[in-house]
This record gives structure tokens, sequence and C-alpha cells, in this order.
């Protein structure tokens, strides 16, 4: 019984063995290789592409932001101008 099983383990081991010796020897070849630095291509791309996502998104996110100070300093200036406006039409008024 325990010679079955190391036989079966054996058996085992040595396909797996064979198996990632094919698959390495696969890659050593020029089609192979190709095909592996396709797949590096491809996720260098995706990867270049993600991040030109992430930093439009970033982009936008603080031109928002900016936008938004600028709408309240014109908020804010608008009001000072409006204050100013009246006070020169009084100051007009009272010198006729």
């Amino acid at each position: 019984m325990r010679r079955m099983f190391w036989f079966g383990a054996g058996v085992a081991a040595g396909v797996a063995i064979s198996r990632k010796l094919g698959e390495t020897a696969r890659k050593a070849t020029p089609t192979g290789m190709a095909e592996q630095l396709g797949g590096a291509m491809r996720e260098l791309a995706g990867a270049v592409g993600s991040f030109g996502a992430d930093v439009r998104a970033g982009m936008s996110e603080r031109e928002q932001e900016l936008q938004e100070v600028v709408e309240q300093a014109d908020g804010r200036y608008a009001r000072v101008d409006d204050d100013a406006r009246r006070a020169d039409r009084r100051a007009r008024r009272a010198g006729r």
C-alpha cells in the first residue's frame, strides 16, 4: 500500500515537473518571448491609461475647488463693489 502511494506521488511530481519544464521551454522560444512582451506592453498601456484617468480626475476636482474659491471671492468683491457704489451715490447726492 505504501509503495502505491509513493509511486502515485512520484508520477504526479513527474507530470508536474514535465509540464513546468515544457512551459518554461515554450516561453524561451521567440514566439513565447513575443507573447510575454505583448502581455507586458498591454499591462503597461493599461497602467498608463489608468494613471492618465486618475490625473484627469484630480485635475477636474482641483479645477472645481478653484472655481468655487473664485466664485466666493467674486461674491465678496461684488458685495464690496455694491457697497462702494451706494456710498458713491450717497456722496454725490449729498454734494448737490
